[in-house]
């Protein structure tokens, strides 16, 4: 039994649970660090679901965990990058569920210029590299737009500067998007105005302008902030409108500069660039008025002297028409004689073509007759073939018992029927054809004969053989027989050739 009693302990020291641990600890590092500024290099960053901010303060010897709750997350003035040297303002607590330590961060902010100018240039890498920097990007600006959206501060200067600048070279109509343009306000609002001109309706009730300014006047690197972030440059990379970037003076540099389509080293110069000016178009356009009217001028005058030039080279009107004139009286002395041979050619050819009257009527005789030989077979053949076929169609149907066949069949018959009305019609009109034909080619045959001729006061003359048709067969002939439209005389020569 002793040996029992002398394994128990011997001191009375408390114990504790876990969590009574865990909130003691908690309770003595908030109490002594409620308030603690710290200085280091941001390590790892991370930005949940939850819009919480998660990041790493960091030196060449420890790393302290820290958190930046969403509220404040949103409303930080610096967004904290990996590898920026920072200043941290909070309080360190705990975290029970995996003992640790950790700070709560109620502000960040860049530990000097060289921090932001760090943070600027690997930004300004990351943007380079996306392509968002490249001059084919980069839109021509308008020659004479006709709305012009300026985002600026509408109290400060800048605006008043551009909106005298404009009347004063060319009064533009123009819409004021009013923006902070330093703080923390800065950046959201200015990428919102540019998305905002992008989203209106050209010739809507608020119109959409043709081209866009952004305009700051100077300040230092922490003034012109805003313009470096990072939505801002997205934004403008993003506008389907033109933009200037006329932010800060000429020394200033912001990333919204390396984005736009146009670069303005101070906010007058940017209304510069926007519009021409109205009183150099006008003498422009009156130059070119003059030049045209003097060129004008001098090229009718040139083309005149020219066209007198070339007048006194051409010869007389007289002399172009001297030898068609000569030509013209020399074919018009010969066309009476030529009218005159060329129809008693024709004449000749005309008496002595192959068509003669004996030739055309024995050609109608026997196509009268091939004509009444066809005719009078076509209707014994008609009738013959009507009475076969109607033989055929009576044992056809004798042997067809149906209801459907004997129909078929009547179709069969009205369709036989009607082709032989059309056989039979075609036939007679065939017929009629070629007699009107016969009668046509008699018609024809008695307008060519040498009757119709004789009738207007011409003769044929014969010898015993032929029809002599020139002088020297009529002294050879000793009987003439001279047929005229009414009769025929025979004309004989006496022993010293003379006609009587």
């Amino acid at each position: 039994m002793n040996d029992l009693f002398e394994d128990e302990p011997s001191d009375n020291t408390p114990e504790f649970t876990v969590a009574e641990i865990s909130g003691a600890v908690k309770k003595a590092i908030e109490g002594g660090f409620s308030h603690v500024r710290v200085r280091g290099e941001v390590g790892r960053v991370s930005r949940p679901a939850s819009g919480h901010l998660y990041l790493d303060l960091k030196d060449d010897r420890a790393v302290l965990a820290g958190v930046i709750w969403k509220g404040r997350a949103q409303s930080l003035a610096h967004r904290p990058e990996e590898g920026m040297e920072v200043v941290a303002t909070g309080k360190l607590t705990t975290f029970p569920g995996q003992s640790k330590y950790q700070m709560v961060i109620e502000d960040i902010a860049p530990a000097g210029a060289g921090a932001l100018m760090a943070m600027l240039e690997k930004r300004k890498a990351q943007l380079a590299a996306e392509g968002l920097f490249a001059p084919e990007r980069k839109k021509p600006l308008p020659y004479l737009p006709e709305i012009i959206g300026v985002v600026t501060s509408p109290s400060g200067a800048v605006i008043r500067d551009i909106l005298h600048r404009l009347r004063d070279r060319f009064p533009r109509k123009v819409l004021v998007w009013p923006v902070a343009v330093q703080g923390q306000k800065c950046a959201p609002e200015v990428a919102a105005a540019i998305s905002g001109f992008n989203k209106l309706t050209p010739g809507g009730a608020l119109p959409r302008p043709d081209l866009l300014i952004v305009a700051r006047g100077g300040g230092s690197l922490e003034d012109l902030w805003g313009f470096n972030e990072e939505i801002v440059a997205r934004a403008a990379a993003a506008s389907e409108i033109p933009l200037i970037s006329a932010v800060g003076h000429e020394t200033d540099t912001t990333l919204i500069d390396y984005v736009a389509d146009q670069r303005a080293p101070t906010p007058t110069a940017a209304a510069e660039l926007a519009v021409p000016v109205r009183m150099e178009l006008l003498a422009w356009v009156d130059g070119q008025g003059a030049r045209l009217s003097r060129a004008l001028s001098s090229g009718i005058s040139q083309r005149g002297q020219r066209l007198r030039d070339l007048g006194r080279a051409l010869p007389q009107a007289e002399t172009l028409v001297e030898v068609p004139r000569q030509r013209l009286d020399y074919l018009g002395e010969r066309l009476p004689n030529a009218l005159h041979a060329t129809a008693t050619q024709k004449r000749l050819k005309l008496s002595e073509a192959a068509l003669r009257p004996t030739m055309l009527t024995r050609k109608l005789a026997e196509d009268r007759r091939r004509l009444d030989g066809l005719a009078g077979r076509l209707t014994p053949a008609l009738q013959r073939r009507s009475r076969d076929a109607a033989r055929a169609l009576e044992s056809t149907a004798r042997g067809l018992r149906s209801t459907a066949l004997r129909a078929r069949t009547d179709r069969q018959r009205e369709l036989f029927e009607a082709v032989s009305r059309r056989l039979s019609d075609q036939a007679l009109r065939g017929q009629a054809d070629r007699v009107a034909r016969l009668a046509a080619l008699d018609r024809v045959r008695e307008t060519l004969g040498y009757v119709a001729t004789l009738k207007r006061g011409y003769a044929v003359v014969r010898d015993e053989k032929a029809v002599v048709t020139d002088v020297a067969g009529a002294k050879a002939a000793r009987d003439l027989q001279i047929e005229f439209a009414d009769g025929r005389i025979t004309v004989s020569a006496d022993p010293q050739g003379r006609l009587f």
